[in-house]
């Protein structure tokens, strides 16, 4: 897959540069003046990364932020963090803060996948590489997007309500927003599994900005409608505290199947309590390790060989680093979240005897 090679024959020469200040620096043959100037060489090669973030009101952004800065440096980047706090208006801001700064590589985790279209161009059009991180930037065309299959996380969290709910029933979906792409995908693999099933989508709602308090009132709203739900598919697990806490409020925590997604650990606690079924387990470590590691490869004009496939962002078809969710249940948690260092048991089983 052809990646723009920007840049690539300024940062050989840096580098060649480097390597001989060292050997004529063994040999003592360098100044003191010459040192300085190699020392400045050598920091030019490295790669600059802006990573800008909608907010960090999910709990696995802040995790993968960490992740993603430490695998970068280790790769010789340095990376520059910015987090919009959900405003839309000063993550476009951001971005083009990083194009004033000419960074090497802009990567977004973006809180509107429309809004950013215009702001991604220009960056590229700057002849800076851009990544859509998670989530799928809209008619950007951008240089790579890293994802997991969230179709599949949607099929996934709909066969969990089909094997336990044989007999059929009414469901509610709590989801995001409708502005996180994400969100469109993970309801077209709901769709696809409930098709020609015998439960009902009664009651439906979208969380703007993934606002988790929502879904306490869309949960109670709900069931103000149909106090006989039998299963809340939950658009991430921390939609999912809530919905339980207003079915704890209705005495119905236990009785109804809930599922979400991310593995977050309050999440992995109530499934082996037995208050949420599932939830879609996604290696966010994976992720944001590899999202670096692809950076950093852009930055310096690599070709991203793990992107096998391309993913349609209404104009172009963007390199696609396409990851695995797995679905954790009572079954499979110490299997998947404890021996994978994800949480640790005694967190998981802080509130089981």
């Amino acid at each position: 897959m052809s990646i723009r090679k920007k840049g690539t024959a300024g940062r050989i020469v840096c580098t060649l540069s480097a390597v001989l200040f060292t050997v004529l620096a063994a040999s003592g043959c360098v100044r003191t003046e010459d040192a300085a100037a190699g020392s400045v060489e050598q920091e030019e090669t490295k790669v600059q990364i802006g990573l800008s973030f909608d907010s960090f009101v999910i709990e696995r952004w802040m995790r993968e932020r960490d992740v993603f800065v430490s695998a970068a440096k280790e790769l010789g980047a340095e990376v520059n963090v910015q987090n919009a706090n959900g405003d839309v208006q000063d993550q476009i801001s951001q971005i083009e803060y990083f194009i004033r700064k000419q960074v090497d590589v802009i990567v977004v985790v973006a809180g509107d996948c429309e809004a950013l279209t215009d702001v991604m161009i220009k960056a590229r059009e700057a002849g800076i590489k851009t990544v859509s991180y998670d989530r799928l930037i809209q008619n950007a065309g951008c240089d790579l997007y890293i994802s997991f299959d969230n179709t599949e996380v949607g099929r996934l969290m709909a066969r969990s309500l089909l094997e336990n709910i044989p007999d059929g029933g009414d469901i509610f979906l709590i989801q995001g927003p409708l502005t996180d792409h994400n969100v469109t995908l993970v309801r077209e693999g709901i769709d696809e599994t409930l098709a020609g099933s015998n439960l009902s989508v009664v009651y439906e709602s979208n969380c703007a900005g993934w606002i988790a308090e929502n879904a306490y009132t869309y949960t109670k709203e709900g069931l103000k409608q149909d106090r006989y739900v039998k299963g809340i598919i939950c658009g991430n697990d921390d939609l999912a505290s809530q919905a339980f806490r207003a079915l704890s409020e209705e005495r119905l925590a236990g009785k109804v199947y809930v599922t979400g997604q991310d593995g977050d650990l309050a999440a992995c606690q109530r499934i082996v309590e037995g208050t949420q079924e599932m939830t879609a387990f996604k290696s966010v470590e994976q992720e944001a390790s590899m999202a670096a590691k692809c950076a950093v490869l852009l930055g310096l004009g690599e070709e991203i060989e793990e992107a096998r496939s391309t993913a349609y962002d209404g104009t172009y078809q963007v390199p696609y680093l396409e990851l695995q969710p797995i679905a954790v249940t009572g079954e499979n948690m110490d299997e998947v979240i404890i021996k994978g260092g994800f949480h640790a048991k005694e967190d998981v089983y802080l509130n089981v005897n």
